[in-house]
């Protein structure tokens, strides 16, 4: 098998042949990826939780409602699922906030949490409980066995369209429409 380069910054698209009830239709927005395994967000699959309701059971004081504080928020993945992640534009930085990218990051302190409930937010975020994780090698298996396609992120999918549209909006980037696709690949 060829070296695949990092996919850091990359969504991965789910296939329709993906055995796993988690990832079905999945984007996962990839935030590190290297020789010891992958780390990512899937950006759309909402639980039927806002943030404004997340921040209340963290006891977060929200003394104004506001538009951002009703976005859903969204399961990462499977791992850790008690556990808050925030994909954010890099306008804004907290303590633990590690850059992504030229124009990404993602934290994972209490403090960006405060903030949001005060209504200082980076331009555009993103909550997830949870975050998918591989080991090493094992992302380049399921990519040799077909299970995902990959593009490079991109903000307008993350930020700006609806969370039910992610996964038809990243295979048309790729120029695919969802019924092009099969759940059976071959292997020659």
């Amino acid at each position: 098998m060829e070296t695949l380069g990092s996919l850091k910054n990359h969504f991965l698209i789910a296939m329709p042949g993906l055995d796993d009830p988690f990832f079905e239709r999945s984007v996962t927005y990839i935030c590190e990826h290297n020789d010891n395994g992958a780390m990512g967000l899937i950006i759309n699959h909402p639980v039927e939780i806002s943030v404004e309701d997340l921040l209340a059971k963290v006891e977060i004081i929200v003394p104004l409602t506001n538009q951002q504080l009703g976005k859903p928020v969204y399961a990462g993945g499977p791992l850790a699922r008690d556990r808050g992640f925030v994909l954010h534009t890099a306008d804004l930085q907290w303590r633990n906030s590690i850059i992504l990218s030229d124009d990404l990051a993602i934290t994972t302190s209490k403090d960006i949490l405060k903030d949001i409930g005060q209504g200082l937010t980076p331009n555009d975020f993103l909550l997830t409980l949870g975050y998918s994780g591989w080991e090493a090698g094992q992302l380049e298996s399921e990519l040799a066995e077909n299970s995902w396609l990959i593009i490079p992120a991109d903000n307008d999918i993350l930020f700006r369209t609806p969370s039910n549209q992610r996964w038809q909006k990243a295979l048309n980037k790729l120029g695919i429409e969802p019924w092009q696709l099969v759940a059976d690949v071959g292997h020659s």
